[in-house]
This record gives C-alpha cells, sequence and structure tokens, in this order.
C-alpha cells in the first residue's frame, strides 16, 4: 500500500501521486478514475524497479496541514 496525493489538475482532470516514488504520476476524467489509474502505475514502476535490480523505496509520507 502506497500513500497518494490526489488533486484537480488544471486541464479539469484529476492528478494523483505517489511521493515515496518520484515521478510516479497519473489522472483521470473522474476521482476514481485517477485512483485506479495511479494503483496501476504503482505496480508497473515498483515491478520494472525490481526487474532492474533496484529496491522499492519505502513509503515514508508524513501529511501534515499548516
Amino acid at each position: 500500500m502506497r500513500q497518494v496525493i490526489i488533486y484537480p489538475g488544471e486541464d479539469g482532470y484529476w492528478v494523483a501521486e505517489c511521493p515515496s516514488l518520484p515521478g510516479c504520476i497519473s489522472q483521470g476524467i473522474t476521482k476514481n478514475e485517477a485512483l485506479n489509474n495511479i494503483k496501476e502505475a504503482i505496480v508497473l514502476y515498483t515491478e520494472t524497479l525490481t526487474e532492474d535490480g533496484h529496491s522499492v523505496p519505502e513509503d515514508k509520507l508524513e501529511l501534515v496541514t499548516v
């Protein structure tokens, strides 16, 4: 499981990104579509890291509202 940030993009799509996996970003027309797309992106991202012999970073995100 990974923590994900989701927010409305400038183009009207929802953007979802996984901060613990740099560059792992996806989007969708709806929040649910964006979440489903980022789940798939996370799986592919971590599989690629493993296949290339790299370690998968831990998810150490701490959310703080200021």
